[in-house]
């Protein structure tokens, strides 16, 4: 199917289309509008009934889970709700038993989500090696030898760069080192499978390319390891027994729901998990082609107009961001002046960064080029 072709057909599903050529879903998305429903029934009904339906939000929970497990290939029993990717990344960062001495592979050019917590781990003895993205796969192989954990994006959130998940995933398993992924700039815009990948842990939130709301994330745990990430929040529904209300057994859930703490986003899972299934029957296998054309797109007319590329896009290297400058137009006009023609970007540490999702018409992206001044 054309790009425009599978766009018109779930042109319905975002009203904001009617308002605004959003280009900037590397940052927040706009509610599709079944995510929207959900939460609005939702809200509805806890206004008019509170929680008798009680229910039905238990089966809610059971959705977003299954729904995220068939994005990335998982079980359901390996899938947590968090509030947020960082509350993910710190379950892992946390919850594992470090020794001083132990070596840690990150990334010098990460999100701060990503960085902070194994950071952070350096006061307790370990070491943190820290790459580039950009390095060959030979530095990285290089580097996990003896390595315990590595961890990277799989999209990363400035210059849009899309690594080799498999590959390094192989170069983890190789050398036995825990490999964590954080998919928040990839998961629900290109495909992911754990165990191809041979991901050990992985954590997202919905209110970017999963076109959700804010405030509910997921997290991977792969099954071998539950029993060796210790929740490090702990609250009435860690616990295997969370039901029974007069249990004092600490024994822990068997899956991964132990690293739950308590009371979930309810209105936050149903906006969630209705946004995945929209995902789910569009099919990412349609969704990534058409996202990586209109990124390519707007690629070709800023570089056309003589724009700087942060990153050159390749086929095996490009995702859904791409970021361009002038060379004497600072980004925040670039981008304030988009707005007022309708046009949502986001300034991003002097460049401009777009990030165009599968329902927006090459001939949006069009009249955006159109409005880019030459260099």
């Amino acid at each position: 199917m054309h790009s425009s072709q599978l766009a018109e057909q779930y042109r319905h599903e975002f009203p904001v289309t009617e308002n605004l050529v959003y280009l900037n879903h590397a940052a927040v998305t706009p509610l599709c509008r079944r995510a929207a429903d959900a939460i609005t029934k939702l809200a509805d009904q806890a206004c008019r009934f509170g929680s008798l339906h009680y229910d039905t939000w238990m089966e809610c929970y059971a959705g977003l889970r299954s729904a995220t497990a068939r994005l990335i290939g998982a079980t359901p029993g390996e899938i947590a709700i968090v509030k947020n990717t960082s509350e993910g990344i710190a379950t892992v960062a946390l919850g594992l038993n470090w020794k001083p001495g132990d070596r840690v592979i990150a990334f010098k050019e990460e999100f701060p989500a990503n960085f902070y917590p194994w950071q952070r781990l350096e006061a307790r003895g370990v070491h943190v090696e820290w790459l580039s993205i950009y390095d060959p796969l030979e530095s990285i192989a290089e580097a996990v030898r003896g390595a315990r954990l590595l961890a990277i994006s799989y999209v990363n959130y400035l210059s849009g760069y899309r690594v080799d998940l498999e590959r390094i995933g192989q170069l983890c398993r190789d050398a036995g080192c825990f490999f964590f992924v954080d998919a928040i700039q990839g998961m629900g815009a290109f495909p992911i499978d754990v165990n191809s990948a041979h991901i050990d842990a992985l954590a997202a939130d919905g209110h970017k390319w999963m076109l959700g709301p804010e405030g509910n994330g997921v997290l991977y745990v792969r099954s071998e390891w539950l029993d060796r990430i210790e929740p490090v929040e702990f609250g009435w529904t860690n616990p295997a027994g969370y039901n029974d209300y007069s249990s004092r057994d600490m024994t822990l859930r068997q899956d991964a729901g132990r690293y739950e703490c308590g009371t979930l986003n309810t209105v936050g899972c149903f906006g969630h998990r209705a946004a995945l299934e929209l995902l789910l029957e569009v099919g990412i296998d349609r969704i990534a082609p058409v996202i990586d054309g209109l990124a390519g797109q707007i690629e070709d007319g800023v570089r056309s107009r003589g724009y700087e590329l942060m990153l050159p896009r390749t086929p095996e290297t490009g995702s859904g961001i791409v970021s361009f400058r002038h060379p004497e137009i600072s980004n925040h006009v670039l981008v304030s002046t988009l707005k007022r023609h309708g046009i949502t970007a986001a300034p991003r540490q002097g460049w401009v960064r777009m990030s165009p999702h599968f329902y927006i018409l090459p001939e949006e992206i069009n009249r955006v080029l159109d409005l880019l001044p030459p260099v």
